[in-house]
């Protein structure tokens, strides 16, 4: 499958989108997941709470599932520094340590355990998988081609491969819940991963 650089976005429709709404209705979809679960983020809720036209909340995503994550994967993690300032396997580390965070929190929680339990087919799935999970694999994707390129991973390593590795052994973990997901399994993991790429 083919990954888009705005997976978390659809094009713009309409007139000009405005920010400071984004963020009101991704404020708003956060309160409604704290207060009641994900269960409760529905466009007129986010449309009425952020105090905005629900076409406005249209304008950004298709679905209350899309706002959904977006509004999750918008959450900020405390104390984590923006990945952009550090090497390219320094801020892969770091992302994945922030994913770890968000799917933490009371909200991510409910919505891993809602994934789990749904059928891939429908449309929370789907919203997960594109703009949760697609759109980490994409960043991470060009973390490691920076990587590659700084010379820290060889100029033939198959990073399909790896980024399947990392990111399938870290999400499996999460929707199954078979065993624990914290810092010491994602440095551990990447540090596994990195170890069979590593330039000589």
């Amino acid at each position: 499958m083919t990954e888009s650089v705005k997976l978390f976005e659809p094009a713009p429709r309409g007139r000009p989108r405005n920010l400071d709404s984004r963020a009101a209705i991704l404020r708003a979809a956060r309160e409604l997941m704290a207060e009641a679960g994900p269960g409760a983020v529905t466009m007129e809720a986010v449309a009425q709470r952020a105090g905005v036209g629900k076409p406005t909340v249209y304008r950004w995503w298709p679905n209350r599932h899309a706002v959904a994550m977006a509004a999750l994967m918008d959450e900020p993690a405390p104390g984590r520094p923006p990945a952009r300032r550090r090497a390219p396997l320094r801020a892969l580390e770091q992302q994945l340590l922030q994913v770890v965070d968000t799917l933490g929190s009371r909200q991510g929680r409910l919505v891993t355990a809602m994934i789990a339990a749904a059928d891939p087919d429908t449309e929370v799935a789907k919203a997960f998988r594109h703009h949760f999970v697609l759109a980490r694999r994409h960043e991470g994707r060009a973390l490691l081609e920076q990587a590659v390129t700084a010379g820290e991973l060889r100029a033939d390593a198959v990073l399909e491969v790896a980024l399947d590795q990392i990111y399938g052994a870290l999400f499996f973990r999460i929707l199954l819940g078979h065993a624990g997901v914290d810092a010491a399994f994602v440095k551990a993991l990447l540090r596994q991963v990195v170890r069979g790429l590593a330039a000589t």
